[in-house]
């Protein structure tokens, strides 16, 4: 086979897969993993794929591009339902305090907190905002900043340095996409480094994720998959999905 009819056959396969190994090329092709490299190479210059760690993924699956939160919201709403209940098992005693993050998923577990448990919750979210205003046994701390219309979470400098100061027993977290290798990933810088920020000032740090988040990678990583405790994700994932996030040490609970 030519170069450029294994570049052509390459390309078509990242496609139909979603994603390919290095090393399953070369078996497939019959060549060394230093050609496959340099064909991945030479197809990412010509923007019809991306290379990740290990082997490449469609241009798509790196976009930049984030949906509205109403529809990050109303799909796979009974997976976040049960993500959520299951959260609601790693709060920490009353007296407790913690972080919620932005997100559909972060938002459902502000609406089940237990109304017998007095915590201390702090949260760059509007709508976990609203949902816990009022709210007896709550106290709540809202953190400042220019709020992202397409997450109403609170992005900048200010929020940054606001939790800067801060230490916590749990913050319970989100992502747009999650690999053992990109670590946890999102579009936006600026969500990146409050999310950053959120993971420093916590004890425990439990991550609300769907299964639909796992192989996505997104422009900025705010950590490393190996600095959360605790994944909090639905059922189904594949044991070629859980055996590479549960090798990086992080406890996986399935909902």
């Amino acid at each position: 086979m030519y170069a450029q009819e294994r570049h052509e056959a390459i390309a078509r396969l990242v496609t139909q897969r979603g994603r390919v190994a290095v090393s399953d090329l070369a078996d497939t092709f019959e060549v060394t993993t230093e050609t496959v490299r340099r064909d991945l190479g030479a197809l990412e210059r010509a923007g019809l794929l991306r290379r990740v760690h290990g082997g490449a993924v469609p241009v798509a699956a790196l976009s930049s591009l984030e949906r509205s939160l109403a529809e990050r919201d109303s799909a796979r709403a009974e997976q976040k339902e049960r993500i959520a209940k299951a959260a609601v098992g790693l709060l920490p005693s009353s007296g407790g305090t913690i972080i919620l993050d932005g997100g559909t998923t972060t938002a459902r577990l502000a609406a089940r907190l237990p109304l017998d448990r007095r915590l201390s919750v702090v949260t760059n979210s509007i709508p976990a905002a609203v949902a816990l205003t009022g709210v007896e046994g709550i106290r709540l701390d809202l953190l400042g900043g220019r709020v992202r219309g397409t997450t109403q979470a609170c992005v900048g400098d200010p929020t940054v340095q606001a939790l800067s100061v801060l230490h916590v027993d749990v913050a319970f977290l989100g992502t747009n996409g999650l690999s053992a290798a990109g670590g946890l990933t999102t579009p936006d810088p600026e969500e990146a480094a409050v999310k950053r920020s959120m993971v420093t000032a916590a004890d425990r740090r439990v991550l609300l994720a769907d299964s639909s988040k796992v192989g996505q990678n997104y422009l900025v990583r705010f950590a490393h998959l190996g600095s959360i405790d605790v994944l909090v994700t639905d059922d189904e994932l594949s044991p070629e999905q859980l055996g590479p996030i549960e090798a990086t040490g992080v406890e996986v609970i399935r909902a």
